[in-house]
């Protein structure tokens, strides 16, 4: 039999199961829904029980504050609160089927309890007043009173200023203990505010009698006064005080637990309801979870033996399969798939595993092959690199060899010159030294001609060893900087004349005119070297290519700034020009229009890496065939680049684009 039916034989037992179980769970269903209902119900009442007992009992925390700390938000959010748990008694307890017969009562104790709010502000702001004014107003009096009689006391050594001092120290602890019974109903605040006016009073007949003048008799008398008014505002407060307690604990503590008293009667009721509904329930679930436990282990037994012998027809077989699969990731490959003349899924799938392991080993023997083609490869790659640093050297060594004959013709026609005159000098100094040693005398004229004559050999001698050294300080200079890859600030005036001087002795050996623009003040901070390394490269290349075959034309060298960061150089002929083809190539290593007279194609391939690599610039071509080349560089003044890769072997990378024209 096929998976799928095995698998459908158990999905239709399963239903079987299904279908009896809704069968008993609806019948059951009916009597739960009733019994839930009546838990739901009792269980929604119980909460609007405990929202109604949260917010009386917040109301209640709230008042007690405001009471001792009034302030406007205090009183608003207590308003907010009163209607909350008026909203709650209208709104939702009377609409409630078990409730709606205790609302009457909830709703008058809750009014009780609110009322006695209203008598409370009213008690609250009579002590507010009585505070300001018969206890605040009397202390302001007697610290002016104070005041005075102290700035009426001359020094400090009078009779009266001990008994003065301690009547102001029993003034201060007076008034702190008068502020912290207002505000925490201390007893024991109290008690220290009545000691320290009893101190007052008791010390101001002894500093009547001391008093040095009518002023401090008169600020005294005045002082026995309003202590004794602050005395009598002081017992008046704390009467107040007293009394607002009194309708504190008998109007809103006693309805707060009045009505928590009537709402855990409801509790209590509500949790019996909740109690017998919730038996009920429990009953009725305990009988139909019977039956249908009954019914499930029944078929539960069916089903498990009918599940065991499937299962033990797919497992065999797949076990089967897994092992040589496993056999397969291990490099098996001789092993053999067992069940593919099966006729079911398992015996598909057993085909497909045969097929995974002869791809597999197809896929060996393909991976020989290409790891022996990828040695060989590797192999040709390596001897292809060899040979390709082995042509950059070989033209790193023609342009050196070039560059050193023409230092060599460049500096000996000066120091040749030099060696001609100054043995012509020697030898007129020996004539003159004979002519003066001679029996004849030494004229004036020969004096004079040796003078003249010595003048011109030293001022020729001077004029072409100047020049000879001109030109090894220059071409000294090109070849460290060539030679030796600093980053350094230079600038590009100098620089592009210094390898003008090198490449003189090209120009004097074909007819190019050279023309160079190259503003003073352009500095840049990066390597003079490869900068030489590419004017030298263009040059040659336009001189091999442009003006093939001692052609006449001119090549212009300019530079301007381009922005505030970058420096554009022109480097133009007008030449033979490029056909698109050759543009598309310029820049590609070892590509030449002149493989047969030596060209290794890489002068202008190492141009532009040192353009776009080193210096972090950008290279773009423009040329017409019959009507010369331009190369534009743009440079930044500050070179983006570095040496590690260019200075190796000038090939890095290649051009992964040419911008040309046509």
């Amino acid at each position: 039999m096929p998976i799928r039916w095995r698998i459908l034989s158990i999905a239709a037992l399963n239903s079987a199961v299904v279908i009896v179980l809704v069968a008993m769970i609806w019948n059951g269903a009916q009597v739960l829904g009733s019994a839930w209902d009546d838990v739901r119900q009792v269980r929604e009442s119980d909460r609007i029980l405990a929202l109604l007992e949260s917010e009386t009992g917040r109301l209640q925390n709230l008042i007690h504050r405001y009471i001792n700390q009034p302030s406007p938000d205090l009183f608003a959010e207590i308003l907010l609160l009163r209607e909350a748990v008026l909203g709650t008694l209208t709104d939702r307890a009377a609409k409630d089927p078990m409730l709606s017969g205790s609302v009457e009562e909830l709703e008058r104790t809750t009014d009780r309890f609110l009322n006695g709010f209203g008598e409370l502000r009213s008690v609250q702001a009579t002590i507010a007043r009585t505070y300001e004014e018969q206890v605040q107003g009397p202390a302001k009096d007697m610290a002016g009173l104070y005041s005075i009689i102290e700035g009426a006391t001359g020094h400090r050594d009078a009779l009266i200023w001990p008994s003065l001092g301690k009547s102001r120290e029993a003034f201060t602890a007076m008034l702190v203990a008068a502020n912290s019974y207002y505000l925490s109903l201390s007893p024991g605040a109290a008690d220290d505010a009545r000691r320290n006016t009893e101190t007052i009073e008791k010390t101001i007949p002894v500093m009547i009698d001391l008093a040095d003048n009518d002023l401090q008799r008169m600020a005294l008398q005045k002082l026995a006064a309003r202590t004794m008014a602050l005395r009598e505002g002081f017992a008046k407060l704390s009467e107040q005080l007293t009394n607002r307690t009194e309708l504190l604990r008998n109007t809103i503590d006693a309805s707060q637990a009045e009505a928590i008293g009537a709402i855990d009667d409801l509790s209590t009721k509500m949790r019996q309801r909740e109690q017998k509904a919730q038996e009920t329930f429990d009953r009725t679930l305990a009988d139909i979870s019977r039956r249908v436990l009954s019914i499930a282990v029944i078929f539960l037994g069916i089903i498990l033996t009918a599940g065991v012998l499937i299962a033990l027809s797919i497992r065999l077989p797949l076990q089967q399969i897994m092992a040589a699969m496993r056999a397969i990731t291990l490099g098996d490959l001789g092993r053999e798939v067992q069940g593919t003349k099966a006729r079911d899924e398992v015996g598909a799938m057993a085909r497909a595993v045969e097929v995974f392991r002869e791809n597999a080993i197809a896929k060996r023997e393909t991976e020989d092959e290409l790891r022996a083609s990828k040695e060989k490869a590797e192999s040709a790659l390596l001897e292809l690199n060899t040979a390709q640093q082995n042509l950059i050297d070989a033209e790193r060594l023609a342009a050196l060899g070039g560059l050193v004959a023409g230092v060599a013709h460049e500096v000996n026609n000066p120091i040749g010159i030099s060696l001609t005159v100054a043995s012509s000098f020697a030898r007129r100094s020996e004539i003159f030294e004979a002519q003066l040693r001679g029996d004849g005398g030494l004229r004036r004229s020969q004096l004079e001609e040796f003078v003249q004559s010595s003048r011109d050999a030293s001022q020729q001698l001077v004029a072409n060893l100047t020049r000879a050294g001109e030109l090894i300080q220059s071409f000294k200079q090109v070849a460290v900087d060539r030679s030796h890859a600093e980053r350094r600030q230079f600038s590009l005036s100098e620089a592009t004349d210094q390898i003008i001087a090198s490449l003189k002795p090209v120009l004097k050996r074909s007819p190019i005119t050279l023309k160079v623009d190259v503003p003073e003040g352009l500095l840049l901070d990066g390597y003079p070297g490869s900068y030489g390394q590419i004017l030298t490269n263009l040059f040659l290349n336009a001189a091999n290519h442009a003006f093939a075959d001692r052609r006449a034309g001119t090549i212009t060298i300019s530079a301007r700034p381009r922005g505030t960061d970058d420096i554009e150089i022109i480097f133009a002929d007008d030449g033979a020009g490029m056909t698109p083809d050759v543009q598309r190539q310029a820049f590609d290593p070892f590509f030449t229009t002149r493989r047969n007279e030596g060209g290794t194609g890489l002068g202008l391939h190492i141009v532009y890496n040192l353009v776009t690599q080193q210096l972090g610039g950008r290279m773009m071509l423009e040329s017409k065939l019959g009507q010369g080349t331009t190369f534009r560089i743009i440079m930044p003044r500050i070179a983006k680049g570095g040496a590690q890769s260019t200075e190796s072997d000038g090939t890095s990378q290649w051009p992964n684009r040419t911008m040309s024209s046509t």
